[in-house]
């Protein structure tokens, strides 16, 4: 069943900070994920919002038939199920290592109108119409703690450079973590709050009971459509120019940098070696080598790789063939994520994971969960990680300050009061 509402002219903005909020009251689970027009190859997340009240487990996907679509969200730490790994760092927040679950309910948002899918659309849309909670105006500025100093973060990639070295590993992605606390700050302001600085192709706000994700991220894991398989690992990022000049000298630059190419190729050729575990022979592709596109706050380096799969391939097979992805561990992955457990000091949680939709025909689309948000609403309590790749000639100084500036949208939401 399905039941339309006005949206009046002018108050779209109050309008979806009212769905939200409602969204948030009435579901232990939704997805927003909002509607994007970057141009990105393969196209980017779907505009939609999602909502469920109960999740499911691995074991019953694949052998139940879903009529609706499924939202997945499984956490860098799942790779302790993959291979033989652990994660003891202490925890920023307790975050369970997937959660799946069915959408109930589906909006979507048509040129002023909202449109509820559910078979009691019309009860939930009259719900919602007479939803009165209001969000406050604005979220209180926080302050951000981060967990590495700048000097001990600098020893320990020099620590990772002379694994390069001895031949352990040809590239590591190496992470550091950030934290806040304040009991009355709303995610879902700060969300839309991320969004109006730093709107991403694979965009989302997910929340599973107490616990929510905000994300801006670039970057796509894996996109299934029919039997193709495409992957767009991101490796090289420069920052945004200040006029039209600047901007392209620095897309040139990044374009022609050779240690961004060789961070870029190397993971693509990981990614090609993983993709080929359910792929079937000769059909693993290089579809675009070293793409440099353009975001709000930065430029970045894109390749795609694709194939096509092998019949009767099941989720849980391409994500154990294929996770984590390896723009977010290095090379080779099993070393590289022993090498993460003993230099980063903390557990990534679902930093570092991925969150997707799967459609009933099988067909999926996952992002990469970086410039990300994770806070727990029962402890007030939130954190995020940023990253670069470690190579044999990366600079301390340089990779430090490229941290920050992935982190820069994050640290303007938590820290300027809007």
């Amino acid at each position: 069943m399905k039941v339309e509402i006005q949206v009046p002219t002018g108050q779209s903005d109050f309008f979806k900070r009212k769905l939200l909020a409602w969204l948030d009251a009435r579901f232990p689970f939704f997805l927003y994920s909002p509607t994007t027009h970057f141009g990105y190859p393969n196209g980017e997340f779907q505009g939609r919002i999602l909502a469920g009240s109960k999740s499911i487990s691995w074991g019953q996907i694949g052998n139940v038939p879903f009529e609706n679509d499924l939202v997945a969200l499984v956490g860098y730490d799942y790779k302790n199920k993959i291979e033989a790994l652990k994660s003891e760092n202490p925890a920023m927040i307790a975050c369970p290592d997937y959660v799946f679950w069915e959408a109930e309910l589906s909006i979507s948002w048509e040129e002023g109108i909202l449109v509820f899918s559910h078979p009691e659309a019309s009860m939930l849309a009259t719900d919602f119409e007479r939803f009165s909670e209001v969000l406050p105006d604005k979220n209180p500025r926080v302050e951000v703690l981060g967990l590495e100093s700048k000097e001990t973060y600098s020893e320990k990639v020099k620590a990772i450079q002379q694994h390069i070295v001895e031949g352990d590993i040809y590239e590591l992605n190496f992470c550091q973590a950030f934290h806040f606390q304040q009991y009355s700050w709303n995610p879902i302001l700060g969300f839309l709050d991320l969004m109006r600085i730093s709107l991403m192709p694979f965009s989302a706000f997910y929340k599973a009971n107490n616990l929510y994700l905000l994300v801006a991220s670039p970057e796509r894991f894996l996109k299934k459509t029919g039997r193709r398989l495409i992957a767009q690992p991101i490796k090289g990022t420069i920052r945004r120019g200040k006029n039209e000049a600047e901007d392209e000298m620095l897309r040139l630059r990044l374009f022609d940098s050779e240690k961004e190419r060789a961070e870029n190729l190397m993971i693509v050729d990981l990614m090609r070696n993983d993709l080929s575990k359910v792929s079937e022979i000769g059909t693993v592709d290089v579809d675009e080598l070293f793409g440099v596109y353009a975001f709000p706050k930065v430029h970045q380096m894109i390749s795609t790789v694709s194939s096509t799969l092998r019949e009767n391939v099941s989720l849980k097979d391409i994500f154990h063939a294929n996770f984590p992805m390896g723009s977010m561990t290095g090379a080779p992955k099993i070393k590289c994520m022993e090498l993460i457990e003993r230099y980063e000091n903390f557990k990534r949680g679902w930093f570092s994971g991925t969150l997707g939709v799967v459609q009933p025909n099988g067909d999926f689309d996952f992002n990469v969960i970086i410039r990300s948000i994770v806070f727990d609403k029962s402890i007030g309590k939130g954190y995020f990680a940023v990253g670069s790749a470690i190579t044999y000639d990366a600079d301390p100084a340089y990779e430090y300050e490229e941290c920050l500036l992935k982190a820069s949208a994050i640290l303007e939401v938590l820290t300027r009061q809007r």
